[in-house]
Formats: structure tokens, sequence, C-alpha cells
């Protein structure tokens, strides 16, 4: 059964990575890349088990993937989390029995998110990618083109 690291990029987010880590349960490993935080974030990602790194300028985002233990990375946002039907599918991805040269190089997520007029589908995003992912654009995936697409959803939560 492959394994799944959470990789999330932080800096000063206490206020909604909580929310963000309470649904990682699908995933062996959260690595956190702390840009820094000076307001407890990086002891509130410990709490949660979390792996926390103090990012270095030298270094671009895409040098932090090679950090993870698993071969699978599931990026979101500190204001995303995973909703019930995007866990439930994640669990079941790591379940089925799947030929390695037969997976998809990487998989996209539909996107909610919170607005002040009320939630809105935006538009889906490459989140779950292979380690040795090459595309980066920042500290998320590039997109593929067209990739599979998990089921459920990132919801994204407006900033405080």
């Amino acid at each position: 059964m492959p394994s799944i690291t959470a990789l999330l990029h932080t800096c000063n987010d206490i206020l909604r990575l909580g929310r963000a880590l309470e649904t990682l349960r699908p995933c062996d490993e959260i690595l956190v890349v702390d840009h820094g935080s000076t307001d407890g974030t990086r002891a509130l990602a410990r709490d949660y088990g979390a792996t926390v790194v103090n990012a270095r300028t030298v270094d671009s985002p895409a040098a932090y993937p090679r950090l993870a233990h698993s071969p699978w990375l599931l990026c979101l946002l500190p204001c995303e989390t995973l909703s019930e039907a995007l866990e439930a599918s994640l669990f079941e991805w790591k379940l089925r029995p799947f030929d390695d040269r037969l997976r998809p190089t990487a998989w996209s997520v539909a996107v909610r998110e919170e607005t002040a007029e009320g939630w809105v589908e935006a538009e889906a995003v490459t989140r779950f990618v292979p380690r040795n992912w090459a595309g980066w654009e920042g500290a998320m995936p590039t997109s593929c083109g067209p990739a599979r697409q998990l089921d459920g959803y990132l919801l994204r939560f407006r900033m405080p």
C-alpha cells in the first residue's frame, strides 16, 4: 500500500492550520515547511505530529518534497481542508491494487472556496503528485494538463 505525505508551507498560520491538520487522516506523514512563523505555528504543527522544517531562502520549493518519506505528496495550503469525501477517496486510493506503471502521474482535486457571498466552485488543481514531481510553481505542483480527478473537494476557507 503506497503511503502519502501531506506537504504544507506556513508562515504565521496558527489560526487556520489546526483545521487543515485535523483532516489529514489519510496521510502517513505531515511535513510542514515553515517560512519564519512567530506565532506558534510550528508548535501547533508538532502537536499534530508534523515534522517541521525551517524554510531556507536558498532552496527552491521543489527541494522540500525530497524530505518526505512517502512516494506520494498531497500538497495543500494552511487555509484548506479535505472534505470527508476527499478523505475517503484517498483512503480508497491507498487500498487499490495498482500497478505503479499504470498509475496516473498526478491527480487533480476539485476546490470549493468560501467567499463573502458563500461557497463557490473553483477550478480543479493538481495537488496529489509523486515525490519526484518535476514541475513546481512556488509551493504547489504545476498542472500537468488533463489529470485524473479524485472524488471530493479541497475546502478553501477565507483568510481571517
